[in-house]
């Protein structure tokens, strides 16, 4: 061990720059704690060591609940896109998912720019070597010797934690771009007995612009009318590019299936558990072998680099393998690779010892973000990075900490599911993980969390101002909505014939013609002659509370029964030995999980409704 020497004192330490460390480290500092961050490398801080993109299919949901809670990455993600499209338009407003090309590099830069600003946040480069605890202190040391006493410490360490990276028969220590590993810190978290694991994600290659034949490729264009993450930002964002589709053929799968004996995923080599949602392309092949081709995006990483980057294919297999079957695809016959495509393995903690607050049991004081925690995506990690600086600041000044409902947001169904389910492979946000995906629309983000924001105080008045505009402007237009009868006209029901919908015989209210399937607020303009000229995104929530009214009324009784029994809190110091009947399988789950209330403990996988009926008999008898 390096010798120590007494460093400057902190109130909250972020170890790790990336997606969940920034966040971290900017909601701690701007709650008034002093923090500092410490990471590998100050010029990767927000990398994206992945796919050079923020939000798609419930990850924008998650991106806008960020903004609506004061975080950052909305902001910095409209600031540097390169292409906007919302994804999921032919299904219902539910799942409507925006998703953002991103300057790979402009990003990383905006995000160092914001915490150097920031106030109350001191930014180190500084590899942490050694993590322990002193009497109720933290003390993080790092690997010149400085020992940082600190009363709270998130630990948001991606995938450097104990990194090795797969090319093919070739392995070898290292974080993610040829980044050093956090080795020393790994053996250290062991020593404090954290239940760690092995995790492992890939990425593609990265390949030369010029040597693609774009000819033979299918364009993807943006949205004419591009939306932003952040309620804040006032221009839209501009498509400065378009991306690409190609697909793999039976030579590809061939040339694959050739070597697959020399990927380190098949040859045993890797024991880290990889993405289930995100495979790699070997793992397609093997997994999916009925399928004819499979689709891979080509995009670029930024208006000022020739480098693109091929979105599903990642892939272990030997450099010359890869170029071989990338070789085999239309469009790429003679790609040149710029960066090879690699898996990278992991250390990470089972999420069943973190409580919802993020605070590892067991270890006042320590929380766990992003990766570290067993999921994967910027996303999820800045989600968890935010909530993690909250508390961790919470912890710091004796508040309650912030736990959020499942009703409320997806954040707070994925920090429920990490802490109360767990994960057997990196956790993937998706609209299908939660119940109430009709009231967690990522256009009602801000209804749904900004009054949590500000009472925090990470949205400023101003935001907040705006916010309760759109709010009331939103319910006046509904009210005016319902009060609004349409008379039956020649031009109206030949509109209603066109649409595949009955004509009027009676007046009838307008609210009631946007509830019928074919019909929408949007064509029914021409015939509303009071309509206020409201921006689109209010226009949008009107039509969707108005169409679905029936399906969000019958869901928000579900989310009350769930709030209910939430209130129910489970005693500390229970012994679910004492309670009879439960069975042998939910008495050690229970245990195990330790659930705050009736709410978490219902969904843990092992435990039924009867289980929890029994514990509800146990609790009333107490």
């Amino acid at each position: 061990m390096t010798p120590k020497y007494k460093a400057e004192n902190y109130e909250v330490a972020v170890i790790g720059g990336g997606h969940a460390g920034v966040e971290a480290a900017l909601a701690a500092a701007r709650l008034g704690c002093k923090t500092v961050m410490f990471t590998i490398s100050l010029d990767w801080v927000g990398n994206m060591p992945c796919n050079p993109s923020i939000g798609g299919t419930a990850k924008g949901h998650l991106v806008r609940e960020l903004d609506a809670l004061g975080g950052e990455m909305g902001k910095a993600a409209d600031a540097t896109t390169l292409q906007s499209r919302m994804l999921n338009r032919g299904k219902g407003p539910a799942v409507y998912s925006l998703r953002a090309q991103i300057d790979r590099r402009a990003y990383s830069g905006y995000m160092k720019h914001a915490v150097e600003l920031q106030e109350n946040l001191d930014i180190k480069q500084a590899e942490i070597v050694g993590l322990e605890n002193t009497d109720g202190v933290w003390h993080c040391i790092t690997k010149l010797g400085a020992d940082h006493e600190c009363k709270t410490v998130v630990i948001a360490t991606g995938t450097f934690l104990g990194g090795r990276v797969y090319v093919g028969e070739v392995n070898y220590e290292s974080g993610p771009d040829g980044n050093f590993p956090a080795t020393e810190l790994a053996k250290s978290l062991k020593k404090l007995n954290l239940p760690l694991r092995r995790f492992k994600t890939g990425t593609p290659a990265r390949v030369l612009k010029d040597s693609i034949d774009f000819s033979e490729l299918e364009v993807q264009e943006g949205d004419d009318v591009t939306v932003p993450f952040s309620y804040s930002t006032k221009n839209q964002p501009q498509n400065k590019v378009v991306c690409h589709i190609s697909y793999t053929n039976d030579r590809t799968k061939e040339v694959i299936l050739e070597n697959l004996h020399r990927s380190p995923l098949y040859a045993g080599v890797i024991e880290g558990v990889g993405p289930r949602y995100c495979p790699s392309i070997e793992d397609k092949i093997v997994r999916f072998a009925d399928k004819q081709r499979h689709q891979l995006f080509i995009e670029p990483c930024g208006e000022n680099t020739e480098e693109m980057y091929l979105q599903g294919m990642s892939s272990s297999l030997p450099e010359e393998v890869q170029l071989k079957f990338y070789h085999t695809i239309k469009g790429l016959e003679n790609v040149k690779i710029m960066r090879n495509a690699y898996a990278i393995e992991y250390d990470c903690i089972n999420p069943i010892a973190l409580d919802a607050s993020l605070e590892i049991k067991g270890h006042s004081g320590l929380f766990g973000a992003g990766q570290f925690n067993g999921s994967s995506g910027y996303e999820e990690a800045a989600a968890q990075g935010l909530i993690a600086g909250i508390n961790a600041a919470k912890k710091v000044k004796g508040e309650e900490p912030l736990i959020l409902s499942r009703s409320s947001s997806y954040i707070g169904t994925l920090i429920d599911d990490l802490v109360t389910k767990g994960c057997s492979d990196p956790y993937r946000m998706m609209t299908s993980r939660s119940e109430y995906r009709l009231l967690l629309r990522q256009d009602n983000a801000d209804e749904r969390l900004m009054p949590t924001g500000y009472k925090i105080g990470l949205i400023s008045d101003s935001e907040y101002s705006e916010f309760t505009e759109r709010v009331k402007l939103k319910e006046e237009e509904i009210k005016r909505v319902k009060s609004v009868f349409l008379a039956p006209s020649d031009e109206l029901n030949n509109l209603l014939i066109e649409k595949g919908t009955a004509p009027l015989t009676t007046g009838t209210r307008l609210s009631d013609l946007i509830k019928r399937p074919q019909l929408d607020y949007k064509c029914l303009a021409p015939f509303d002659k009071s309509r206020p000229n409201l921006l689109d995104d209010i226009c949008e929530r009107v039509e969707t509370e108005i169409k679905y009214e029936g399906y969000i009324t019958r869901q928000q009784a579900q989310v009350n029964e769930m709030l209910r029994l939430e209130k129910k809190t489970i005693p500390k110091g229970i012994n679910y030995d004492d309670v009879y009947g439960l069975r042998l399988e939910a008495r050690e789950k229970l245990k195990k999980v330790n659930p705050a209330n009736i709410g978490q403990a219902s969904r843990i996988s092992g435990v039924s409704p009867s289980d929890i009926s029994v514990l509800l008999i146990y609790l009333k008898s107490e």
